[in-house]
């Protein structure tokens, strides 16, 4: 695997960690819903992540947390258009969180350099649409939908069973033209998974590099952590940060998170003891 990931003018070095700042342009989101809906929040937000280090912004403009409703395709054009022609103008790349082939064709028009798809190019005209789109990919695992996915999932072994997953979308991927280059994986944690199922991907995370493509993990504020410390999602930071880092450290090249400050300076410093040796 390269030690460089390309998104359209930009370069990324995978010898460092690269840091996802998420911006969530929706009501709903189980951190920050309706935080961001207003354009003009929207536009700071993504601007204070830039300021603190973000190397991608990831905008969404439909929850896809447990049980969300889902969003009409006008309604989240309406929500995430603007605020990609905005950050498109201040030179960091952008990822679009959707997974309607609509959207993606118009983000990537507007100025998305990069699909992140929850449903791993699995719905309905997905994956012709990233096809000729020519963008890098996140591919994510998901047991069932938003709706569904936390009714009881269960794997026979939730790393193998997720490796093969990911074996079956990158084959469908390469026979649908797309580059294996331009795509990364995501395990998808607390996407249809239990406490202990999300655990055990991160303490086995490295398996995932037989697959030969980066690794993004997204733990920040999600509820494995509220499970743990009992604290609601706004006083989870440090707890975030420290996940990332075993992400990192891990073998993840894309760490997707709400506190891109935070996650920053703990990558600073583990960077610096790992320099001395």
């Amino acid at each position: 695997m390269k030690s460089d990931f390309k998104l359209g003018r930009y370069r990324l070095d995978l010898t460092k960690p690269q840091i996802m700042g998420i911006l969530n342009v929706t009501q709903d989101s189980f951190s920050d819903g309706g935080l961001y809906l207003e354009t003009e929040n929207a536009k700071k937000k993504a601007q204070l992540m830039i300021e603190a280090g973000a190397s991608i912004i990831d905008i969404g403009g439909e929850s896809t947390r447990p049980g969300a409703d889902p969003v009409t395709i006008n309604d989240e054009l309406k929500r995430v258009i603007p605020i990609i022609e905005y950050v498109h103008q201040l030179n960091v790349p952008i990822s679009i969180d959707t997974h309607k082939p609509e959207v993606m064709e118009a983000a990537v028009a507007a100025g998305a350099s990069m699909i992140n798809d929850v449903c791993a190019l699995q719905n309905k005209g997905a994956l012709e649409i990233a096809a000729m789109l020519d963008v890098p990919i996140c591919l994510m695992h998901m047991q069932g939908s938003p709706q569904t996915m936390q009714n009881k999932p269960s794997y026979n072994d939730v790393v193998e069973d997720i490796i093969a997953f990911f074996r079956e979308r990158l084959s469908s991927c390469s026979a649908a033209g797309i580059a294996q280059e331009k795509l990364i994986i995501d395990p998808g944690f607390g996407f249809g998974k239990t406490l202990e199922h999300n655990l055990t991907i991160l303490n086995r995370l490295h398996e995932f590099k037989i697959l030969n493509r980066p690794i993004l993990a997204g733990m920040s504020r999600k509820s494995m952590i509220g499970q743990i410390i009992n604290k609601p999602a706004d006083q989870r930071v440090s707890a975030s940060v420290a996940l990332a880092t075993l992400a990192w450290q891990s073998g993840a090249s894309f760490i997707r998170v709400h506190d891109v400050a935070e996650t920053k300076d703990a990558f600073d410093m583990v960077a610096a003891v790992k320099s001395l040796k």
